[in-house]
């Protein structure tokens, strides 16, 4: 299992911060046991904050931990069958800046944490697949573009999961939305996942960093040979220099 790390900082009239924040597509939690290895994931990898893709949990709310962490949730809603689902875990410290909380859908949900210098808000996504009906990825992007323009201006703002996007490295065109250090070419969902970023004034970050292939690769295609980069991290432009690092690491 995969998941994707990022070192975030702040320094404004010499104030600084710094967070850990990463995502995981757990696949389930429905799995006896399973909540208690993402935390203990979060803990090796001393992260303050994960996200969660295919939780497959239904409805939505929050759970206190025994380790009192806080998870929030949103999944797909009474008589429909478990998939999808977004969460997101967080460490003690950050419990305690949370501000603000609201469970979009079974594939978005957004939190609102206060820091030493600004607000951030982070947007958990699962994006529909590659093979997925046009419709569905409409809904899904224009859903998530006003979720992101609804947010306070002046925050940093975070999008980040399983985006089921190709992203490649050509970034001609594109250059204030992506660096030149993807994999691979870009597929459709590329196309609308940069496009979002574009229109919203956002920097994918895994794009910026010169990492070795190892340490983008989220997945490989079913000719176990082709590897793809297709979970993603986006900040606001603004904050691209508070980015420090974006990789990829194996969990157990």
């Amino acid at each position: 299992m995969k998941s994707k790390r990022s070192d975030i900082r702040g320094d404004l009239f010499g104030m600084k911060w710094k967070m850990r924040i990463g995502f995981w597509n757990v696949r389930t939690l429905r799995e006896y046991g399973k909540l208690k290895q993402v935390e203990e994931e979060m803990t090796n990898y001393k992260m303050d904050i994960m996200g969660l893709s295919e939780t497959r949990w239904k409805g939505n709310g929050e759970i206190k931990t025994q380790n009192g962490n806080l998870l929030m949730f949103s999944g797909a809603g009474a008589g429909i069958e478990h998939r999808s689902g977004v969460g997101i875990l967080m460490n003690k410290e950050a419990r305690r800046s949370l501000m603000e909380r609201s469970p979009i859908s079974e594939r978005i949900i957004l939190a609102r944490f206060k820091t030493k210098i600004h607000k951030l808000t982070i947007i958990q996504c699962y994006a529909p697949t590659e093979t997925t009906d046009n419709n569905m990825k409409e809904k899904f992007y224009q859903q998530l573009h006003e979720t992101i323009t609804a947010v306070h201006k002046r925050d940093v703002i975070i999008v980040m999961g399983d985006m089921n996007a190709k992203i490649g490295s050509d970034n001609e065109g594109l250059e204030r939305v992506m660096g030149r250090h993807g994999i691979g070419n870009m597929n459709e969902n590329g196309e609308l996942f940069s496009e979002l970023c574009a229109s919203c004034e956002l920097v994918i970050g895994g794009t910026a960093f010169p990492r070795k292939t190892l340490h983008k690769v989220s997945s490989v295609s079913p000719d176990n040979k082709t590897e793809n980069q297709i979970d993603h991290i986006a900040i606001s432009k603004s904050f691209r220099r508070s980015l420090l690092d974006v990789r990829k690491e194996k969990l157990i």
